[in-house]
């Protein structure tokens, strides 16, 4: 491996699912090439739909404390992850280029970039506030309450692994 980390944590190898490492149910797993040297750098569980649904099952999970969970806690957690996020830059900078073959710097730029993602998520969340909307009658009050609906599951592009995942 051509990079060095300052925190080895943040190298994983299993899926995160349930608030823990695990492996795909299948057991397989595909290796990580760095592009650059085509040397392998690590494998990751390879994921199947099974896989998925067991995802989404743990996140709904999640749910249903985080629907409980106040606008300013949900704003303090977001703000937390961000710290670690700056904190840790460099690093995820570093994994990115070794995984993804981008230039060190631009690799930067989209840790920083992703981070301001979840700036913005934490301050947003503490406008979780809903409205009163005009009625359509006089003796009507429409009301507007913002709260967590549930998971939504997505493939993404990993042109922008770090904005993507954040």
């Amino acid at each position: 491996m051509v990079f060095k980390l300052n925190d080895v944590s943040l190298l994983q190898s299993g899926a995160f699912i349930g608030g823990k490492q695990c492996e795909s149910i299948s057991g397989s797993r595909v290796d990580v090439m760095d592009p650059a040297t085509s040397e392998t750098i690590g494998s990751v569980p390879e994921m199947n739909g099974e896989d998925a649904r067991r995802a989404i099952a743990a996140a709904e999970a999640a749910m249903t404390t985080w629907r409980t969970t106040t606008a300013t806690v949900r704003s303090e957690r977001l703000q937390a992850w961000h710290r670690h996020v700056i904190d840790s830059a460099e690093d995820l900078a570093q994994l990115i280029t070794a995984e993804c073959g981008k230039p060190l710097n631009e690799s930067r730029g989209e840790v920083a970039y992703a981070a301001s993602f979840l700036e913005w998520y934490a301050e947003e969340a503490r406008r979780a506030y809903g409205a009163i909307i005009p009625p359509h009658q006089e003796d009507k009050r429409l009301l507007v309450i913002r709260q967590p609906i549930g998971v939504a599951a997505a493939i993404t592009p990993w042109n922008f692994p770090a904005a993507m995942i954040l």
